[in-house]
């Protein structure tokens, strides 16, 4: 878990340079650091997309967690908890629930969250996560600026999701075979492109219910290939 541990420290270390600079920077360089975030996402959810090669279960898997994850309300819990958080320490940022959601889609979408999770949890080698932590860390500072101190509180959910797939790995690491890890990173990169176009603002995705999409992926790789 060392890995996961330094990560969280890094995302929230990021937040807080982030938060303290945002003062001094005027709106239009935010707004710009806010575009640049963007397109970043977008070229890295295009990046990991292309590397899907079922594609009949990628788009099945994107349908039918979509489904799950609309009839669940998924996103809805999410501002939920999200606003729970900001009344109880008090803030008035506006953008808070865009800071946790688009950090904790950004942070655990990509396939290093993956391979690198199941390496510290199989062979307990922690190098992919502290390369991970770096990134993240750097991420954190521009998306903080950009979108106040609820990049901060993406940490929790990404201690969660990071952390369990470690523990996971370290219990049924043959699990996770290439196949599985290819497609779960080819369909953690549609959400990408579709967190960029949320973030660029293009149009207003519901990207949190397309989250079952991961699961469901998993499962139909394991038993149909």
């Amino acid at each position: 878990m060392l890995g996961t541990v330094v990560n969280v420290a890094a995302v929230m270390a990021g937040t807080i340079i982030g938060v303290l600079i945002q003062s001094k920077l005027p709106k239009k360089v935010i707004e710009i650091i806010f575009q640049v975030m963007g397109l970043f996402t977008l070229l890295l959810g295009m990046m990991m997309a292309l590397k899907m090669q079922q594609f009949v279960i990628g788009i099945g898997s994107l349908v039918l967690g979509s489904i799950i994850g609309e009839l669940i309300g998924l996103e809805k819990y999410m501002n939920r908890f999200s606003e729970w958080v900001k009344s109880k320490v008090k803030l008035k940022n506006d953008k808070f629930s865009d800071g946790l959601i688009t950090a904790f889609l950004l942070y655990c979408m990509g396939s290093l969250t993956i391979l690198g999770a199941i390496e510290e949890g199989i062979n307990g080698n922690s190098e992919l996560l502290l390369m991970k932590s770096l990134m993240d860390g750097v991420s954190s500072v521009a998306l903080a600026s950009a979108l106040g101190i609820g990049v901060g509180f993406s940490a929790i959910p990404l201690l969660i999701y990071q952390g369990g797939l470690t523990l996971l790995a370290s219990s049924v690491g043959s699990f996770f075979t290439e196949p599985i890890i290819n497609e779960l990173s080819a369909v953690g990169g549609v959400l990408l492109i579709g967190l960029g176009i949320n973030i660029l603002e293009i149009k207003k995705l519901r990207i949190l219910n397309m989250i079952p999409s991961l699961m469901i992926v998993v499962i139909l790789v394991y038993f149909l290939t």
